[in-house]
């Protein structure tokens, strides 16, 4: 028998192993987690539309302006969700591949293809996001069957409280083919990313088997491609955003310029986080005192560039997009107020602070959706430096040392994703309602073009930073216990 015979087998049988035996592997119960959470927020987003079209319908008769109007707000705050999820199983899917190194370094020594390996990914990404999928679209069908119904009897209540007897049971039935939509974008978009994650596959050598799997250093991440075409999308994206800014001081379509140049940038911010984040990761560093565990959770977060943004950019984008619809609300209710020459000012203010109790709401999930990745990648990356850990113990650090390490670590890199974050999202929400409000008249007076002041809700900016302190503590809870469970020997032999 040939030394090809028996070297095939073996990686062919690893190539062909089952993706729910890989399942089992950290970090994948939390991407089933928020394949699950985007399916079902897709889900109740989707009934509560025909819910709210059904009672219209059985209240005024047929209105299609109004389920445009609602089906395309349910697709906009859907595509939000998928694109934060899709961002944080891409960065979980790449931080795993990064620890599996040596082990697809081994494969590929004995006769594996990088593209087989890689497909090895993707089929697990797909099964990741069926699961997800599968279990979000029963709990979306439990709690839209449950709202529904809960719904319909507030509305006959109300009804007949008003004296209007003649109201009907809307009788909505959840049940619907467009509630599978949601489902199937999850699948492929996790599939997608699992495929973009795992993109690092392909430069996996066979050498690599002979080495340690360490996180990428600042230079091996800054990739030429990677940060000319993030630099591209910065430059093409704020270029669009000021331009809607400054077209809205004569017409409220500017926002449909500044729109496009928003998902342009911020999807080069995302790309380029390897290039953004490190400055503010050092800035943020100072603030920790000179010990030597504050230095030592400072330098693991500037160490490996890579590692350190994957973690932070799904914070930020949570923190983004809340921040962005509470200051562009924010800003239009005083436009509006002072728009309202002292007429129904209590009237208009309720209206808008209901709306954008509801838009925070949607908001939200991403944002939860993002905590969830932080708190995932965090624990991955404890498990892949258990060799460092353990050198750490080895040489006398003690484990409230460590904890108080890898707790440093998170708050480092949530304070700087929140900071981030906050400037980003008055930014996008100041831009947002410059572009569509600008050439609104101020105090009755005609329209004549003006810079609208930002306007920033310090309560949300508040519950943010609590939010991030608690975040904090919660994505360092289960890092540090792993960090403190092992032994240095243990620790040491494991590599």
């Amino acid at each position: 028998m040939s030394a090809a015979a028996v070297v095939a087998p073996p990686a062919a049988a690893r190539t062909r192993a089952p993706a729910f035996a890989l399942l089992r592997e950290r970090g994948m119960g939390a991407s089933v987690l928020v394949a699950a959470i985007s399916t079902a927020f897709g889900v109740v987003l989707l009934s509560t539309t025909g819910f709210l079209s059904a009672m219209s319908t059985a209240l005024y008769g047929e209105s299609g302006m109004l389920a445009l109007v609602l089906g395309m707000t349910a697709g906009v705050f859907m595509i939000i969700s998928m694109y934060v999820g899709a961002v944080v199983t891409s960065n979980t899917f790449a931080t795993v591949v990064a620890g599996r190194t040596r082990q697809i370094a081994l494969m590929r020594l004995i006769g594996a293809s990088a593209r087989s390996q890689r497909s090895a990914v993707a089929r697990q990404g797909l099964v990741v996001g069926a699961l997800g999928a599968l279990v979000g679209l029963v709990v979306g069908l439990a709690l839209s069957a449950i709202g529904s119904r809960l719904a319909d009897s507030a509305v006959v209540a109300e009804a007949e409280a008003s004296g209007f007897t003649g109201m009907p049971d809307i009788g909505y039935d959840v049940l619907q083919p467009w509630v599978l939509l949601p489902a199937a974008a999850v699948v492929a978009t996790t599939w997608l990313a699992a495929w973009a994650g795992s993109r690092r596959v392909l430069a996996v050598t066979p050498l690599q088997a002979l080495g340690n799997a360490a996180p990428r250093s600042a230079r091996e991440a800054g990739g030429r491609r990677r940060g000319v075409g993030s630099i591209v999308l910065l430059v093409t994206g704020f270029a669009l955003l000021g331009a809607g800014a400054a077209l809205g001081v004569f017409t409220p379509l500017g926002l449909l310029v500044a729109f496009p140049g928003g998902l342009l940038s911020f999807t080069g911010l995302s790309i380029g986080a390897t290039l953004v984040m490190p400055p503010v990761l050092r800035l943020v560093g100072r603030l920790f005192g000179g010990t030597a565990t504050a230095r030592m959770a400072s330098e693991n977060a500037l160490r490996y560039p890579e590692r350190s943004s994957r973690m932070a950019i799904g914070v930020v984008i949570g923190v983004t997009l809340v921040t962005m619809f509470a200051v562009a609300a924010e800003t239009a209710k005083a436009v509006f107020v002072a728009n309202s020459g002292g007429a129904d000012v209590e009237q208009v203010t309720t209206v808008l602070d209901m709306f954008s109790l509801v838009m925070m709401g949607l908001v939200a999930v991403a944002a939860v959706i993002a905590a969830v990745g932080l708190v995932n990648l965090l624990t991955i990356g404890v498990v892949q430096r258990r060799t460092e850990l353990g050198l750490l113990r080895a040489i006398g650090l003690s484990n409230p040392q460590v904890r108080r390490m890898v707790m440093l670590e998170a708050a480092h890199i949530t304070i700087s994703a929140v900071v981030f974050g906050l400037l980003l999202g008055v930014l996008y929400g100041w831009a947002g309602a410059q572009s569509l409000l600008g050439a609104l008249s101020l105090n009755g007076q005609e329209p004549s073009g003006h810079l609208i002041a930002p306007a920033v809700p310090w309560l949300t900016v508040g519950v943010i930073a609590a939010a991030a302190a608690v975040l904090t503590l919660l994505a360092s809870v289960a890092p540090t216990r792993l960090a403190t469970r092992v032994s240095p020997v243990e620790a040491l032999a494991a590599d």
